[in-house]
């Protein structure tokens, strides 16, 4: 079973739903993060409600492809497991590439498939292609070698929180390097998290 995410129109920049874009929930003391690299705020790409809690993405764009965003741990990008649920939307920072052009929901389904590139076929031709917006969960679909994180924590391999398209139109995407996938991991007894993306 593969539970995809489908594009579900757009949603309010705050709400706490599944969605890429818009403000990030986190807690008060929450300091928006910044590039290990440029130095400047990251961008926010996507507020994921788990059963564990809230995982929030940043991916720097300051200087595209300069920065080691595709990387788990290099400082170009940034994942959090917010575990308490008493979030509020975070404030943005003036300077630097913050923000998405536009907030897209994203609505999971359950397709009785065994793996996400055979459920992405089943939409091939049904000019709804670009409407699967990535999967929840479940096993990652890799285009290049499996590059699986150990949790910095505990050194266990962490748990797919979701899989990313880059977006359904321009001004909604990601930059996943041009037709990239992005990875979204957690490690719930450690409380981390962690972002990469495979061009």
């Amino acid at each position: 079973m593969v539970t995809l995410m489908f594009y579900d129109g757009t949603v309010d920049a705050e709400s706490d739903v599944l969605r890429t874009g818009g403000v990030p929930l986190a807690p008060a003391d929450f300091q928006w993060p910044t590039c290990a690299e440029c130095e400047g705020a990251l961008q926010f790409i996507a507020h994921l409600p788990i059963e564990a809690g809230v995982v929030s993405v940043f991916m720097c764009q300051n200087d595209p492809g300069l920065c080691d965003e595709w990387e788990a741990f290099k400082g170009g990008n940034q994942a959090y497991l917010f575990t308490d649920r008493n979030l509020a939307p975070a404030t943005v920072p003036n300077e630097g590439m913050t923000q998405l052009g536009a907030v897209s929901r994203l609505r999971p389904e359950a397709i009785d498939v065994d793996e996400y590139f055979e459920a992405l076929s089943a939409w091939e031709g049904t000019g709804r292609e670009r409407t699967v917006l990535g999967q929840l969960g479940g096993k990652p679909a890799w285009i290049q070698a499996d590059q699986t994180p150990s949790c910095p924590g505990c050194g266990t391999a962490m748990t797919l929180t979701a899989q990313l398209e880059e977006g359904y139109e321009d001004d909604t995407s990601g930059n996943f390097g041009g037709g990239g996938l992005a990875y979204i991991f957690h490690c719930v007894d450690c409380v981390k998290a962690a972002f990469l993306w495979q061009q």
